[in-house]
């Protein structure tokens, strides 16, 4: 959303995410285009022998690459999403503008840490010194992990939550924004293209953001904003963030994966209108998928697959994990496969939900 409201305002604006659903090249983007593989080529090429003697991973020589295109392209601003926690990732080598942290969920506890407080601590390794902060949610307990981070580095710290909150209303068959600022009303009947749920949360901090900006000179009207966010997909590619796919039956898949994604995704389910729930699902073994599994509804029928990777966990395993659970349905492997499987047995007024792993949404076909 940031990128699409800075491309808006007219800057030059190179985008930087992981990982990618369908191509590589869907990583690094400057004003919603994507990388050619003509310079992916000729960059690997050029750095191939400093890659040979440091061994970085895959991970590092992709924030490279798209710092090198960056400069070669001379962007005007760049957003740089971390790739995992912040204080150890290699994105966090930048001087930045601004640093902005979202709501914190337990996810990868097995590398930042069996807390929150300790999750939100890694989280907070991107505050740099005298560089202002923006948290897009004040959590309890949590909210004080960044208060003495920034209190350490001098960084001028403002939790978005403290300024806006936003109203969800049905608008026109679509779900709608009312925005508030110190309880005015900012922006009325707001539609954005992103329909999640969870997107009430993640604009606001999009909009503390654009405040903060603002003050330390970049010039974004309140229309630069109100488009940017209105076209956040077509300019910028975004897949996969409730998407539909179909109206009859519905089919909508996301790539939230941890608790607090799968909580806001059921949610989300549960104000459909649907005769039969069909969940085609799957998810990467290092995830603690009974966890998951708990917060997925007991009635619905299930497609349990894999992803083509390493990570996947067996859909085998994955059945009877859910089997013992209560969730109960069938093994079909191949993602693909499992949604014929669900379209089949799914009537016009039925609901198919595909995800559980970003990788199992990146296989769908016609994503």
């Amino acid at each position: 959303m940031l990128a699409s409201v800075l491309q808006s305002a007219g800057y030059r604006t190179g985008l930087y995410t992981s990982p990618h659903l369908k191509d590589f090249t869907e990583r690094i983007r400057i004003n919603g285009k994507e990388i050619t593989q003509d310079y992916i080529i000729s960059f690997v090429n050029r750095i191939r022998p400093a890659i040979e003697e440091i061994k970085p991973s895959f991970f590092e020589i992709t924030v490279v690459m798209a710092f090198d295109y960056f400069v070669t392209e001379r962007v005007d601003i760049a957003v740089i999403e971390v790739g995992l926690g912040g204080r150890l990732d290699s994105t966090n080598v930048i001087n930045p503008e601004l640093s902005v942290i979202t709501n914190i969920g337990w996810d990868h506890k097995d590398i930042l840490g069996d807390t929150l407080q300790k999750i939100a601590s890694e989280k907070a390794g991107i505050i740099k010194p005298g560089i202002p902060v923006v948290v897009s949610e004040r959590q309890q307990g949590i909210a004080e992990v960044f208060i003495e981070k920034s209190a350490e580095t001098r960084s001028p710290l403002v939790f978005a939550t403290d300024e806006y909150h936003s109203v969800q209303r049905k608008y026109r068959n679509e779900r709608s924004l009312d925005i508030y600022f110190k309880n005015k009303l900012l922006m009325e009947n707001l539609i954005l293209p992103l329909q999640g749920v969870y997107q009430c949360k993640n604009i606001l901090g999009v909009l503390k953001s654009v405040d903060v900006l603002r003050e330390l000179g970049r010039k974004i009207t309140k229309s630069d904003l109100q488009k940017g966010l209105q076209r956040v997909v077509s300019q910028t590619g975004l897949k996969g963030r409730w998407q539909v796919l179909g109206k009859k039956p519905l089919i909508v898949c996301d790539t939230g994966h941890n608790p607090d994604g799968i909580t806001e995704v059921v949610n989300q389910i549960m104000e459909q209108s649907y005769t039969q729930l069909h969940i085609v699902f799957g998810v990467v073994k290092d995830k603690d998928v009974s966890e998951v599994l708990r917060l997925l509804p007991e009635d619905a029928n299930y497609y349990f697959c894999q992803a083509k990777i390493p990570r996947a966990m067996d859909a085998h395993q994955l059945f009877e994990t859910a089997a013992s659970l209560g969730r109960r349905g069938t093994v079909v492997p191949d993602v693909n496969d499992a949604i014929r499987e669900a379209e089949r047995n799914a009537s016009p007024d039925d609901m198919i939900f595909i995800g559980g792993s970003t990788f199992v949404v990146a296989e769908i076909e016609n994503l």
